[in-house]
Order: structure tokens, then C-alpha cells, then sequence
């Protein structure tokens, strides 16, 4: 807060985005530290069966994909698609967090280390998939540069509070839908890789989550603000993914990852973490948005409880076990 110059009273003080990133700069060197303590060193290829592979056709001469080379579901196929596509977009998510973040000092070192471990999601998911045969390779790689090539863009991009935010609840729900489809895929070891990859989802999300609850704390109205733009506006970063419309559907009618999660376990644990509710000192603009957030917040149950009512005929309409 700050003094009014010309009367004298308390107004909220706008910090600049340099600025915050210079204020949280021994934060943000404090959860480095604290993440690669606990962080776990693992290798992608403990987790492939290798000698169930074998070549396919084309080049090897091999046999071509089929669906009846792995037991699973469409639905479970669509998952892990997505998932994975997801994880492919890492150059453009690099670029989008390195020129918010910077590269210097502490920051630069975990936008390295955060791209490095995410670096390993896709190689050991491609890898599984496809010794294991769970989808039909060229779709994949198809998709692959379809997905790639559309690149990414946030629409936070360039405003460091909105972009802290946002990472807090994406990085837990990809945690979600990762853990959820490893359950999904009825397939131990599939279900034990994504385990592993939920794992380091939920440590990402700690240190995002314990950054914008320092923010908080420096900047309340503004991290309030960012809070409630992107928790009203939020969209998972595979939107671009060819048919993600419709999988995503898929995903959620089978409850791999639908409103009700999106409620229960992913933005409303964050915002109790944060004490959304019990944060003093806020000035108009942040008790306006707290007060649209509990709104919508109230909104997103119901409509929740609605899609819960319908899945059952979802379910059947769709042919989804």
C-alpha cells in the first residue's frame, strides 16, 4: 500500500512487472532449492518393455498398426493422444515462460530445469506407446506436426502474475488427467509411467502455486485479479490438438478428466492452499474479483452436478463403458 499524495489515504500500490520479478526473485530461488531436494532422478527407458516391441511396416518391413494390438479402449487411445500431444508443445511452452520469466539467476535456472524434466514426459509416453503399440503411429506423428506446427501462444502470455496463475491449476490438472488415464488404460505398467509423470506434475504446480502465494502476499488486488481471469477463462494449453473437441468430450463423459475434477481436485484445493476467502487488505478491484470468483466458483459446481446427472446417457450415446 501507498499514500495518496493529494489526499492523504491508502491506495494499492501497482507493481510493475519487473518490478515483481525482482521482489520474488529470493522466492523464487527458495523453491529451487526446495524442489531439487525433493525432485527424484529417473530414467524414461526403466519404463519401456523393449522386448515386446517389433518392427512395423514400411522401412522394416514389419507388420502395420492395428487396434486389436493392444487391449484398449478408443477412449483410453484419446487420452493418451492427448496427453501426450500436450506434452509435445514444450519448445513453445519454453519460449512462452523464458521471455516472461527471464533467463537470468534463479529464474532462468528453473525455466531450464522445469523444461528438462518435462522434456522426459514426452520421450518415455512416445516410447511406451509405441513399443507397446497403444495407437497407430502415423496418426500420431501426424498430429504430432499438425499440433506443432499451429505452435503455442498463452493468452496470458506476457503478463507475469496472469501467467503464474495460470501454470498453479495447468500443472495440477495435467497431474489429474495423467494419473487418471494411467488408471484408465487398465495397463499396469502404462498406469505406473504416468504415475511417475504425475508426480513431477504435482512438484511443477508446488513451486508455481508457492510463487503466486508470495505475489499474493506482495500484491494482493492484482494477484486477485489474475486469479479470477484465469480461473474463469481457464483452457488446458491442447485446445489445438486436431479433434481435442471431441476427445475431450470422450475424456470427460469416461471421467478421466471432467468438470467435476476441474472443481474438486484441482481449483478449488489451490485456492484453499492460497485462503482465497480469508485474504485482508484488498482494495475494489480485488474484492470484485473475489467476489465474481466465488460466483463462478458456485456456477462451475453446478454445472458439474448437471454433467454428473447426464452421464449415464452421455455414456450411452457415446458407447463409452
Amino acid at each position: 500500500m501507498a499514500l495518496d499524495p493529494e489526499g492523504g489515504q491508502m491506495s494499492t500500490t501497482v507493481w510493475t512487472q519487473t518490478d515483481l520479478l525482482r521482489e520474488l526473485d529470493q522466492v523464487v530461488e527458495g523453491e529451487l532449492n526446495r524442489h531439487m531436494k525433493v525432485a527424484k532422478e529417473w530414467f524414461p527407458h526403466d519404463y519401456i518393455p523393449w522386448s515386446d516391441g517389433r518392427n512395423f511396416d514400411g522401412l522394416m518391413g514389419g507388420e502395420p498398426w492395428s487396434p486389436d494390438d493392444a487391449p484398449l479402449s478408443d477412449v483410453a487411445r484419446s487420452a493418451l493422444i492427448v496427453n501426450l500431444l500436450t506434452e509435445d508443445n514444450l519448445p513453445s511452452y519454453h519460449h512462452e515462460i523464458a521471455i516472461i520469466f527471464g533467463r537470468d539467476d534463479a529464474w532462468g535456472e528453473w525455466v531450464h530445469r522445469w523444461t528438462a524434466e518435462e522434456g522426459r514426459h514426452g520421450i518415455a509416453m512416445r516410447d511406451y506407446m509405441t513399443v507397446k503399440r497403444l495407437v497407430d503411429p502415423v496418426q500420431l506423428e501426424r498430429f504430432r506436426m499438425t499440433h506443432m506446427g499451429t505452435g503455442y501462444t498463452s493468452s496470458h502470455s506476457g503478463d507475469m502474475m496472469r501467467s503464474l496463475a495460470y501454470v498453479s491449476f495447468q500443472e495440477l490438472a495435467t497431474r489429474i488427467s495423467h494419473r487418471n488415464t494411467g488408471k484408465y488404460t487398465d495397463d499396469p505398467m502404462c498406469e505406473q509411467l504416468l504415475q511417475r509423470i504425475a508426480a513431477d506434475e504435482n512438484l511443477h504446480m508446488i513451486f508455481y502455486r508457492n510463487l503466486l502465494g508470495a505475489a499474493l502476499e506482495l500484491a494482493p488486488d492484482q494477484a486477485m485479479c489474475a486469479i479470477r481471469d484465469v480461473v474463469t477463462g481457464f483452457q488446458m494449453p491442447g485446445t489445438d490438438i486436431p479433434g481435442f473437441q471431441r476427445k475431450a468430450v470422450e475424456i470427460a463423459v469416461a471421467g478421466i478428466y471432467d468438470l467435476r475434477s476441474h472443481h474438486d481436485d484441482v481449483v478449488a484445493p489451490v485456492l484453499r492452499f492460497w485462503k482465497i476467502w480469508d485474504v485482508e487488505g484488498l482494495g475494489a478491484d480485488g474484492e470484485q474479483a473475489r467476489t465474481e470468483l466465488d460466483a463462478f466458483m458456485a456456477d462451475l459446481d453446478k454445472q458439474a452436478s448437471r454433467f454428473e446427472d447426464k452421464r449415464d446417457t452421455l455414456k450411452s450415446r457415446m458407447n463409452i463403458g
